[in-house]
């Protein structure tokens, strides 16, 4: 991994000579949290200072030192730096105040339990990250104590699985189910193992990513003693592909446990064909399989970071043929009604902002995609009449902070049509 590009750490005490540095523990104890903080590991911007401060009630936000020191200390624009230091632009007006995009919380049978397909569901056992994305799908929930889960509530989760022999496949995820201790995991991991219906454990988690020192020689045994167990986790670029996440993946490799990748198109971070070739090569190099590039989701604030789909379309054409098939992800958008991939058998075309698309049951989707003036897009997508059977998100240009909604229980809503009806198809 000698040819990675790293940064160069910016910390006044160089982080070798620290005996604690490659305890996970410490690195979550140490997290950055403060402006002030922020200035031993880069010189941030007046931007960035100040949308430290005004964006701490949108959405919080933590760095460990591990990817702290994957920033550039003098380069705002440093791909791993956008993607955790808070900047002004998630305060301009987007399209939406929506946190909860997928109608995950119409889809929850009962807390933090999403059972949106049939026979597999994604299971939320906390609400904990090591470091908060600005692009977060789950902005609604991550780092909100109403979305922690007591022992009780876990049980309750695991009770429903057991009750519904059709799930076959639990998604662990989060926040980052990583952020729990061996014991805490084993006790969720026996349980379901019990169920004699579940066949495949998950895990979704960016521990290797931005703190690879929590893929323990101990919790890969335990993990082992469960299998078939599965991890996808959440490289977005090269820079990240350093010698110690390649050291983790190589112990989840020989506890026998299968990684995937999961990659969110970027504006600015790695919305082209090259940097979306060295970082899938570099995975495959890694032994980790690239698994899906995700087109960003319509949340409120990250109109700065979202690209048009003919983007992602663009660069998936710019890689076929000129790199391994398996180094090859396949280019999706989530929506209420499941997964849709983003190539011409699917994608209809476009009706002015929106990009029509149909669900693997028949749905038709309208996903709010709008050129912004400034993007040169490679081609554009037909258009088309908007279906009358289109579902969609209503939206307006609105500040996040005051956008979202909430029912009475506090959790988030989406304004849309049929997309929050529980009878949604799963």
């Amino acid at each position: 991994m000698a040819d990675t590009p790293q940064s160069t750490p910016h910390n006044p005490q160089p982080t070798t000579h620290n005996p604690q540095w490659n305890d996970w523990r410490w690195q979550m104890q140490n997290r950055i949290h403060s402006a002030e903080a922020l200035k031993e590991w880069i010189d941030p911007t007046a931007d960035e200072r100040e949308a430290i401060e005004k964006t701490a009630e949108v959405f919080r936000w933590n760095i460990t030192p591990y990817y702290a020191r994957l920033m550039d200390p003098d380069d705002p624009s440093c791909p791993v730096r956008r993607q955790v230091v808070p900047t002004m632009d998630e305060l301009a007006p987007d399209l939406v105040g929506v946190t909860d995009p997928l109608a995950e919380v119409a889809h929850s049978p009962v807390k933090n339990l999403v059972h949106n397909y049939e026979d597999r569901v994604a299971f939320c056992v906390t609400a904990e990250c090591a470091i908060y994305c600005r692009y977060c799908l789950r902005k609604r929930m991550v780092g909100d104590a109403q979305f922690f889960m007591r022992k009780g509530e876990l049980q309750e989760a695991i009770d429903y699985i057991g009750d519904h022999d059709e799930i076959r496949d639990v998604l662990l995820t989060g926040g980052d189910p990583l952020t729990f201790n061996e014991r805490n995991l084993e006790w969720i991991l026996r349980r379901l193992r019990a169920i004699d219906h579940v066949e495949l454990i998950r895990f979704g988690t960016r521990m290797p990513v931005k703190l690879p020192y929590r893929i323990t020689e101990s919790l890969c045994d335990m993990i082992a003693q469960y299998h078939p167990v599965w991890i996808n986790t959440h490289f977005n670029h090269p820079k990240e592909l350093t010698e110690d996440a390649a050291a983790a993946i190589d112990r989840l490799k020989a506890a026998g446990v299968p990684v995937g990748n999961q990659t969110v198109l970027l504006r600015g971070i790695n919305d082209d064909a090259a940097t979306m070739k060295a970082l899938n090569e570099g995975l495959v190099r890694m032994r980790v399989r690239p698994y899906y590039l995700y087109q960003a989701q319509l949340i409120g604030g990250t109109a700065h970071l979202r690209t048009p789909i003919e983007t992602g379309m663009h660069i998936m054409r710019q890689l076929r043929g000129r790199t391994s098939g398996f180094a090859i992800p396949d280019y999706v958008l989530d929506t209420p009604y499941g997964k849709v991939p983003l190539n011409r058998s699917y994608v209809r075309g476009r009706a002015g902002d929106h990009v029509v698309m149909e669900s693997y049951g028949g749905q038709l989707w309208a996903e709010p995609n709008p050129i912004p003036d400034d993007v040169d897009v490679p081609f554009r997508l037909p258009e088309i009449e908007m279906p009358d059977e289109a579902d969609t998100i209503e939206t307006e240009e609105t500040e996040p902070l005051a956008a979202a909604h909430t029912d009475a229980s506090g959790m988030a809503t989406v304004e849309s049509g049929a997309s929050c009806s529980p009878s949604a198809p799963r």
